[in-house]
């Protein structure tokens, strides 16, 4: 038997009772882990990363283990570099790959793959290598599905410049917001996943870009499977040749398609959580969240409307700054309820407290288009309740975000769950 067929005959097990990855690959004959480095055109850094990727494993790793150099159709002298490494190390593998694409080079390696245990890292080697062992263990012992590397652990210590900082920070803000993701750090290129995992998610991984991590991640997370995540320590690239632009335009695109699939049960994340005796989480779902808010949204609305009209004698400002706090808490409560599915008195307050500072933003944005609307002329009840309406209409979406995103993201609420 292969080694996917004997961990996949436990693959209905308990995790606990799950088998010890490193005894399943010595009995079969394979290494425990296999390390793929995706390349385009490092000509430059190839060789020295190897070499010292290959060392640490040799003297610091206690189990068997390969490298994978997978080669994304480079033109320069990439392939040779490549083949010599193969050559001067039996635990380095060569692949090449006629067309480029990081996840499609993890695919087709993964999939072939003979190991126990699945890597990846970025070949500048940015994550210290010290958290490699940490990053499988878990996986080794069957205790989890995946492993990912984070840099935005308070345990984690990096070097990198403000602006990656900020598209990071803000990429994963927008993972947690749309598919309500739980996992910190989507783009981190420092990856693992058991072998008998990764044969059956990845016929559901369709990206072939930077997106393949964070699609396989997200799949994983609602079909019920655990992800360990271990702080790391990461140094930037400075030649990053990224195309930071491309990559977020790509990356919105396959959030979009994910929402879509989601929504219309086209993923079949019942069937691949039963596969492994979990229970797939549905209870993030954008869509019945979005109705579920709307619906307390119109209601708002309705009152914040009824109330600024009851008010309107103290002013326009007035009024509207106690109809929308008013609306704002009420709010805040029906929504930690009902569509988050938040219960019992723990971290009220909080809830609150965010909630007003969500309010903040509304109020900033509603009060902004009225002093707008009266600057420019002496407007007619009808025109100012419709400016009103169209302000908050987009404060709502902005509310949405933020209450998915920040305030009642599940990694931030102990007790809780989704109706």
């Amino acid at each position: 038997m292969t080694i996917i067929e004997v961990l996949g005959d436990a693959a209905h097990e308990d995790f606990a009772r799950r088998p010890n990855a490193a005894l399943v690959a010595a009995e079969c004959g394979v290494p425990v882990l296999d390390v793929v480095v995706p390349v385009y055109n490092e000509e430059a850094d190839l060789a020295a990363s190897i070499h010292r990727l290959h060392q640490h494993l040799s003297r610091d790793f206690p189990f068997t283990f390969r490298i994978t150099v997978a080669d994304n159709a480079s033109v320069d002298d990439t392939p040779v570099i490549a083949a010599a490494l193969a050559a001067e190390f039996p635990e380095v593998r060569n692949v090449r790959l006629e067309q480029k694409g990081r996840g499609r080079a993890l695919h087709a390696v993964w999939s072939a793959s003979d190991a126990a245990v699945l890597a990846y890292m970025d070949v500048d080697l940015s994550t210290d290598l010290a958290a490699l062992a940490p990053l499988v263990a878990s996986l080794i012992s069957g205790h989890s599905d995946l492993a990912i590397g984070t840099r935005l652990s308070r345990a984690s210590r990096v070097v990198r410049g403000p602006k990656r900082e900020v598209i990071s920070r803000c990429y994963n803000l927008i993972l947690k917001s749309t598919l309500a993701a739980r996992f910190s750090d989507a783009q981190c290129g420092f990856k693992a996943i058991r072998s008998d995992v990764a044969r059956e998610l990845l016929p559901y991984v369709q990206d072939t870009g930077w997106f393949f991590d964070t699609e396989l991640l997200v799949l994983a997370e609602r079909s019920g499977l655990r992800i360990h995540e271990v702080p790391v320590d990461w140094i930037d690239d400075p030649d990053s040749r990224v195309d930071i632009v491309a990559t977020a335009m790509a990356d919105l695109k396959g959030i979009a398609r994910l929402l879509k699939a989601f929504a219309r049960g086209q993923i079949p994340v019942q069937a691949i959580s039963a596969q492994f005796g979990r229970r797939a989480d549905a209870s993030r779902s954008l869509l019945g969240q979005a109705v579920r808010f709307g619906a307390i949204g119109i209601l708002s609305t309705v009152a914040y409307l009824l109330l600024f009209l009851l008010l309107r004698p103290l002013g326009p400002q007035t009024a509207n700054l106690i109809a929308l706090l008013v609306t704002a808490v009420a709010n805040t409560a029906a929504n930690r309820r009902f569509t988050f599915g938040v219960r019992g008195s723990a971290d009220v307050a909080r809830h609150q407290f965010e909630g007003l500072v969500v309010f903040t933003i509304g109020l900033a944005f509603t009060s902004a288009s009225l002093a707008a609307l009266h600057w420019v002329t002496d407007p007619p009840r009808l025109l100012e309740l419709t400016v009103l309406v169209l302000a908050n209409l987009g404060a709502t979406a902005l509310r949405f975000v933020l209450l998915r995103g920040w305030v009642f993201h599940p990694r931030r609420n102990a007790v809780g769950g989704a109706l």
